[in-house]
This record gives structure tokens, C-alpha cells and sequence, in this order.
């Protein structure tokens, strides 16, 4: 089939790439030219693991092509989709000017019948806007060409986007026309050969699930976090209690996992977005007001743990901190718990020594030189007064505990996604604190 993608940030340049790994000839759009020449070259603009692999070899062998004419993905391709940003506004709603702008332009240079799909986050409702937009814009060239507007939700983790797109647990697909769907279905046929389900349902539908999605596994992990406070209080163990209700099948081990909170692209927004449309409709949702709140509170704990350590004084501390990226395999840090944790360090006037082995560039747009960032995990120990972990990049797992302890002024470590044990870490000398387990 013959696909055009408009957007090439995270959701676009993967989804764009499997398609054209599975024999398509798909065409990428973007308004940066730097970035398409960019990629041209080879040179990716985010860290996902498999994918510069993919786009070279699809690229070279002229299955994946870029261009920032969305014209001519308008002309060449039968099926185009929707892939640009949707960022919060101000009031926490989901910003639609790069989905309609790209409607618009769909509108002004179509000339036989589209499949337009939407696979950006959007509100419910936004199929209807698209298809206003896509028919302003015949009306005012006097051109009536068919077309069919399908909401088809991504459901990609960042760090496992290629499985998730390839080996999907299902694929849904919101749409009104039963030849749509049937085009829709050998599109993403390749994908669903372990008989993985295809679901079809209607628009709105489809743009509620996306959301609804994000915000049962965002609630999950609030509830975990916590939980694992109040395991603090009273005395409990954290990771028994996880034991106790994962084994649950109706609740399962993903996502409760303790930690410094969520972040990331999707969940944050998706919340703030969902609470929003409630409130439209004059419809509170209390639980996910509870789940952004309980969030917003989690990524404090780290600092908090720390600043009580050295009794409320961090002035003129040095603070290691591993981990910027929201989680391992990205380096993404767009609402990272590392933001904020580092941001109330440097209130509170400590000096801050980071590392982590993708997000540094990130970090750098972020900070600025008002932190230092180190090129190897145990430059950032030397000399610090605790390290802080907040990210769970493997390296980090089984570290040289003796180096740490010979490097650290003081034996302290604040482990902000409980890799390490408790008891062994007592027995090597450390102080140590981590979420929710009775230490």
C-alpha cells in the first residue's frame, strides 16, 4: 500500500518505518527540513532502541522516503495518517492546531479519494473536527472528493516501540465504513499473525480508549506509589505487598511498580486531557484527579528523603544523580521525576552531578551549566555526598558497590526505583533509603 505519514517525531518516524519494513511504500513528511535532512543522513532524532537500523536499511532500499511537501504525500498515498503533537494547553486540554492544520492541507490538495487516520492522542470528538476541516477546504476550492476520516490510537512504550508496533496485543480502529475497514484490516495484517485481535468500533470510541488506556495504567502506578508510602508508615514491605496483589490475575505485576512517579509524553497529558474533557461535560472524574495529584506529589520524595538526611541543609552538598531520562531506553524527558527532583536540589542549593547514558543533550536544553553531567556513571559518584538513582537503566542494576563507597564523601544512597536490597546494602556500609519497604 501506498502510506504518507505527516510528522516524524516519536509516534510518526516509528510508525512510518514498520510500515515500510512490511513491504509498503511509505512516504515520511515533516516541516523541519533540518531534521528530514537529517535523517537522510542517517541520523535519528530520538533514542529508540532497533530504529536506526530500520529507517537506514528501508530507507536504502527506497521502501521510506522523507520530505517536507505534504503535497506530495497528499498525491502518492491512498491512506495518510495523522502523526504531529498534541500538547497540553494551558488549561490542561489538548492543543489541536497541528491535527487540524494538517486536515487542512489534506483538504487543499486532495484529489481522489483519502483515508485520513488519525493516529496523534486526541480528545473524543476530533475524528468530527478533522473531517470539518478536510471539507472547508474542498468547499472553498468548489471540489467535493471522497474521503474517510479513522481514529487508530498507538499504543507504543518508549524503549519497546518496535515490538509493540510489530507484535501488538491488538489494534484498534475507529471508523463508520465497512470498506475502510476491511482496507484497514490488510494494512495492519502483517502485524496480527498470532491472531492478535484487530477491533473495530466506532470514532468516538476508539479516541476513548487511547485515553482510557493511559489513564488505568497512569492509575496504576499513582495507587503503587501510594500504597508504598503509607508501607513506609506502618511498617510494611513495599515489594511483599506487590507480591501479595500482582499474583491477582484480575491485577497482574505491570505497572506497580514504586517509584519517583510517571512521566513521559503520554500519560501526564493524556491525564490533564481526560480531566478536561470531564469537566466539559461537567463531569468530575475524582480518581483521575486523585492519580495526577498523587503523581505530583511522588516526584518529591526523592528530594524530600535526601534533604531530611542531611537535616534540612543541602547547601553546598554535591548530589549524584543516575538517571534523567522518565525511564530507561529513551531519552525523553518531558515531565521526567529527574526534573523535578533536580530543580528542588538547586533551590535548596546543592550542586547536582548527573549522568545518564542517552539523555544528556536533554538535559543540557533543560539545565543548562547549572548542573554538571559526567560521561561515565562513577564520575558522577566521586567526590558526591549521596547519589540519588531516579532512572532503572540496567547498567545501574549491579553496580560496583565498593567503588561507590570509596567514591561517596558519605556512604548514602537514595534509590528511587528499589533496585537494590535493603539488607545487603546495611551489611556493605551504606545508608540507604528507597520506596516503600520497611528498611
Amino acid at each position: 500500500m501506498k502510506i504518507g505519514v505527516i510528522g516524524t517525531g516519536y509516534v510518526g518516524l516509528v510508525t512510518g518505518t514498520c510500515f515500510a519494513e512490511s513491504g509498503n511504500d511509505v512516504i515520511c513528511v515533516d516541516t523541519d527540513e533540518g531534521k528530514i535532512d537529517r535523517i537522510k543522513r542517517g541520523e535519528i532524532p530520538i533514542f529508540e532502541p532497533g530504529l536506526e537500523e530500520l529507517v537506514k536499511r528501508n530507507f536504502a532500499e527506497e521502501r521510506l522516503s522523507f520530505t517536507t511537501r505534504i503535497q506530495d504525500a497528499v498525491k502518492r498515498a491512498l491512506i495518510l495518517i495523522i502523526c504531529v503533537g498534541t500538547p497540553p494547553a494551558k488549561d490542561g486540554s489538548a492543543d489541536l492546531k497541528y491535527v487540524l492544520k494538517v486536515a487542512h492541507d489534506i483538504g487543499t490538495y486532495m484529489t481522489s479519494f483519502k483515508i485520513v487516520v488519525n493516529k496523534s492522542t486526541v480528545p473524543v470528538g476530533t475524528g468530527d473536527l478533522v473531517r470539518q476541516a478536510i471539507e472547508e477546504e474542498q468547499k472553498r476550492r468548489g471540489e467535493d472528493v471522497p474521503f474517510d476520516v479513522v481514529s487508530n490510537p498507538e499504543f507504543l512504550k518508549e524503549g519497546n516501540a518496535i515490538d509493540d508496533f510489530m507484535k501488538p496485543d491488538r489494534v484498534v480502529v475507529g471508523c463508520d465504513d465497512p470498506r475502510t475497514a476491511e482496507i484497514m484490516k490488510e494494512l495492519y495484517a502483517p502485524f496480527v499473525r498470532t491472531e492478535k485481535p484487530i477491533l473495530i468500533m466506532g470514532v468516538r470510541s476508539a479516541e476513548m480508549t487511547k485515553y482510557a488506556a493511559n489513564a488505568m495504567l497512569a492509575t496504576k502506578i499513582s495507587f503503587i506509589n501510594d500504597i508504598a508510602n503509607l508501607c513506609e508508615l506502618v511498617g510494611a514491605n513495599v515489594d511483599n505487598v506487590r507480591k501479595g496483589i500482582g499474583s491477582d490475575a484480575r491485577i497482574g505485576y505491570q505497572f506497580i511498580f514504586p517509584g519517583a512517579g510517571y512521566g513521559g509524553s503520554c500519560f501526564p497529558k493524556d491525564v490533564q486531557a481526560l480531566i478536561r474533557t470531564a469537566g466539559e461535560h461537567k463531569y468530575p472524574l475524582a480518581i483521575l484527579q486523585a492519580v495526577e495529584e498523587v503523581n505530583s506529589r511522588q516526584k518529591c520524595v526523592l528530594f524530600n528523603k535526601v534533604f531530611k538526611a542531611f537535616s534540612g541543609n543541602l547547601k553546598g552538598r554535591t548530589i549524584a544523580v543516575w538517571g534523567l531520562a522518565f525511564k530507561p531506553n529513551t531519552d525523553d524527558m518531558r515531565d521526567a521525576p529527574a526534573v523535578v527532583v533536580i530543580g528542588k536540589l538547586l533551590e535548596a542549593g546543592a550542586k547536582v552531578k548527573a549522568y545518564d547514558p542517552e539523555a544528556t543533550n536533554e538535559g543540557r536544553k533543560i539545565f543548562g551549566d547549572r548542573i554538571s553531567y559526567a560521561k561515565k556513571s562513577y564520575e558522577a559518584v566521586e567526590g558526591a555526598d549521596a547519589l540519588i538513582v531516579i532512572t532503572e537503566w540496567n547498567e545501574f542494576r549491579r553496580p560496583d558497590f565498593d567503588r561507590i563507597k570509596a567514591l561517596l564523601a558519605r556512604p548514602l544512597i537514595i534509590d528511587g526505583r528499589n533496585l537494590f536490597d535493603p539488607e545487603r546494602m546495611k551489611q556493605l556500609g551504606f545508608e540507604y533509603h528507597s520506596i516503600g519497604r520497611n528498611q
